[in-house]
């Protein structure tokens, strides 16, 4: 039981005194940048779906490999 006891004290003096955490500015910068490029990866997940024809069944647009089944 004191190995146990001994670990949790070692790991918060550790978190506590050893890390060197981010300030609330470079957090904050931080969660914007993930936040921006989050939204361009699925605007271009979105627009290849779209384009590929990975869309609703009752959608004008087939996509690129939709119109290529109808020529066949």
């Amino acid at each position: 039981m004191s190995q146990i006891t001994n670990y949790i004290t070692e790991s918060y003096t550790e978190l506590i005194n050893k890390v060197t955490w981010p300030t609330w500015r470079e957090l904050q910068e931080s969660s914007i940048l993930v936040f921006v490029a989050s939204l361009l990866i699925a605007g271009v997940v979105f627009i290849m779906d779209w384009s590929f024809g990975v869309n609703a069944s009752d959608s004008i647009w087939k996509g690129v490999v939709g119109n290529l089944y109808d020529l066949f």
